[in-house]
């Protein structure tokens, strides 16, 4: 099948995440030594947001459109999950994050890490025993994307503390449901297999 209009749109969010990575890390870079540019964090914030408004666009046309495909499928997590992962280590690594406030703990960071490295090697297993592995996408899972977003835009906007720290509790109780409901999906599959 030729490329979809929707696995497009997804190839230019993973495209855009180095341009993202490259303007935070330069702007950190400059107010570490007293010399802010906000230009560089505004424009990181405008491709943060552009990648992740994306994701619901060309979720929505995929659907509509009745093209959802097999490269839709890996590529559209594969992209949340790079441009998540590589702005919550940026917002939460010194010396970038001293750039930023409100903080990013590190019990977050280590919660979504853990999740994404128990998962995969799930994932990974079921494949080697069972031969293929099928993903039932969650809400929870969906939810939990929601709100890590949510908690960057928070930081990169600098936006105050005391409901930031709600969103983050909100957040890790959404990423744990979701770890545990995929946990238990590839159980399913594991039993069936026997």
């Amino acid at each position: 099948m030729p490329l979809t209009i929707a696995n497009r749109i997804t190839i230019v969010r993973i495209l855009a995440i180095p341009f993202f990575i490259m303007l935070l890390m330069y702007y950190s870079k400059g107010a570490v030594l007293g010399q802010q540019h906000p230009i560089l964090r505004w424009s990181a914030f405008g491709i943060f947001l552009s990648i992740f408004l994306l994701d619901a666009v060309d979720g929505y046309i995929a659907r509509s459109r009745g093209e959802i495909t097999h490269l839709g499928t890996i590529l559209d997590p594969l992209a949340d999950k790079l441009v998540l992962v590589s702005a919550l280590l940026l917002l939460s690594i010194p010396p970038y994050a001293s750039a930023f406030q409100p903080h990013l703990p590190f019990w977050f960071i280590a919660v979504i890490i853990s999740r994404d490295i128990i998962l995969s090697l799930g994932a990974l297993l079921i494949q080697n025993i069972v031969g293929s592995l099928t993903v039932r996408p969650r809400v929870t899972g969906k939810i939990a994307t929601f709100f890590q977003g949510t908690i960057i835009v928070w930081v990169l906007i600098g936006l105050p503390d005391v409901p930031f720290f709600w969103l983050i509790g909100i957040a890790a109780l959404f990423i744990v449901v979701s770890a545990s409901q995929y946990i238990f999906d590839g159980i399913r599959q594991l039993e069936k297999a026997k």
